[in-house]
């Protein structure tokens, strides 16, 4: 992240360029204030939310998510299934374009598959896609995916940003830097770590944009950002924090609280030399009073949580070693790895990606120090801080990580053997591999939720990371904003229909 001492820098440039709520038309831009600079603008590898909240207003995908997160139409219908479930046939809108002008057609699809599944392309969602055997586009408007396998999951790893579709004749080294997309705003600029400058895309298939044009502007600090949002120079603003939601609310802005799927976790790569000994991860985990984690670093506002967030696969929070604190257990198991006066080791925090991460930090510290644990923190800025976690070279992480309605989706990709995550996991096994496959083929609810309560049990018994708790988000924007509905995980997908009075 930029420090914060940079943001009103930042925050007086811009406000040079769109000035006030009251200088600004009805037609834009509506200026959206985020705390990190969105540098990843290819989607398929963009895992930060900042990048994803923009890439979200650039592109589309096949498939979207409804407000009780179920698959719905996209750039195509619901696809035909196969009796045996290895067939998805997928109809293509017509009509649809990039905003290059190019249209958007099945050998587009075929082609963005196609990369998601190369290894080299270092997709978020190539495990998600890991059921594909192959893509085929028998005409401009059908899209054929054939499966090794029947995945339950497939349907939701087809939608959001990073199983966008992207043109399949642009090079991806220039979509990285000037993104091409179908989605209701077309990018027209960025500033690093100032702003990036959306405009309408008159030809967006659902319907003309409510904006003509759209600004992310980045300011890191959060008084910052109030202040921005109480004197009109910013319309709308995502915080994680109560108490500056609270303080944001005004005459002129309301604030909209919606719950989190995403989940706060302390990640320990179980494959790194400091917690390769389960006794050691059961001890740090032992050691945490996630309660006091959640008044401390979320002012209460959140629940303590296992690693299924997913609301029809939940995980039970009790259903772990050490549900509450115990530290006699935490150093018995110190003992049992041979390490009874302790040990010491760093986590990497992120600067900015959310604004609990230091405290979350700190909190866990003191309660492990009880416990004769030293961590040591490493605060990172955004940039560096998602480097270092997608390379896999740390020992522990505190992290923010994003959850869906689907666990397969959310998953897979750290905790099984072939995961392209999984080295930021540090775990995996057998029996993980053989429930994750079964988890995904199988098709009734009921059934898949038992895989699933297995998962969770082995992902706690063995304390692979630390699940501490999900949140809330607070949406703020000031009262000229209409049309934007709030809905869980502070999506933005009704932004397009959003206007300004």
């Amino acid at each position: 992240m930029i420090a914060a001492g940079t943001a009103a820098t930042a925050l007086a440039t811009a406000t040079a360029c769109s000035g006030t709520a009251s200088s600004r038309g009805a037609n834009g831009p509506l200026v959206f204030g985020i705390s990190a600079d969105a540098t990843q603008l290819l989607p398929w590898t963009a895992t930060a939310v900042q990048s994803q909240q923009v890439l979200g207003q650039v592109y589309s995908s096949l498939l979207d998510l409804d407000s009780e997160l179920v698959p719905v139409d996209g750039l195509a219908e619901l696809p035909a299934v196969s009796k045996d479930g290895l067939s998805y046939t997928f109809t293509l809108k017509s009509g649809v374009t990039f905003t290059d002008g190019s249209a958007l057609d099945s050998t587009d699809v075929k082609y963005s598959i196609d990369k998601i599944l190369s290894p080299g392309t270092k997709a978020v969602a190539r495990t998600s896609l890991s059921a594909v055997q192959r893509v085929t586009a028998p005409d401009a408007r059908h899209v054929v995916i054939k499966l090794r396998a029947p995945d339950a999951s497939l349907l939701t790893a087809l939608t959001g940003v990073n199983t966008a579709i992207l043109p399949s004749g642009t090079s991806l080294d220039r979509l990285k830097s000037k993104p091409v997309g179908s989605g209701p705003y077309a990018f027209e600029n960025r500033t690093p770590n100032q702003s990036i400058t959306l405009v309408r895309n008159a030809d967006y298939f659902r319907g003309k944009p409510g904006l003509g044009s759209l600004e992310f502007r980045v300011i890191q600090d959060d008084a910052s950002m109030v202040s921005a949002l109480r004197s009109g120079t910013v319309d709308m603003a995502i915080f994680d924090n109560s108490v500056t939601a609270k303080s944001a609310k005004s005459a002129d802005v309301t604030v909209h609280t919606v719950d989190q799927l995403d989940y706060h976790a302390l990640q320990l790569r179980a494959d790194s030399s400091t917690f390769r000994n389960k006794d050691v991860r059961l001890a740090v985990q032992c050691a945490i009073d996630r309660e006091q984690v959640v008044k401390t670093a979320a002012l209460g506002q959140g629940d303590v949580a296992g690693p299924i967030t997913s609301p029809a696969y939940a995980s039970d929070p009790a259903a772990r070693p050490c549900p509450a604190r115990d530290l006699n257990a935490a150093k018995k198991h110190l003992a049992d790895a041979g390490k009874p006066k302790g040990f010491t080791f760093t986590a990497i925090v992120p600067q900015g990606l959310y604004s609990s991460a230091a405290n979350e930090a700190q909190n866990i510290q003191a309660q492990l120090a009880d416990a004769g644990i030293t961590m040591k923190i490493e605060t990172l800025d955004s940039s560096a801080y998602v480097d270092r976690w997608l390379a896999g070279t740390f020992d522990a992480a505190i992290a923010l990580n994003g959850a869906g309605a689907d666990p397969a989706t959310t998953y897979t990709r750290y905790f099984t053997s072939g995961g392209n995550f999984n080295k930021v996991a540090g775990y995996h096994s057998a029996s993980l591999d053989k429930l994750f496959t079964e988890g995904i083929a199988t098709t009734d609810p009921a059934a898949r939720k038992a895989v699933y309560q297995k998962i969770s049990r082995e992902l706690e018994d063995q304390a692979a990371w630390i699940w501490l708790y999900t949140g809330r988000s607070y949406i703020a924007a000031n009262t000229r904003v209409n049309g934007f509905q709030p809905i869980a995980d502070a999506d933005l997908q009704s932004l397009w229909e959003t206007k300004v009075a």
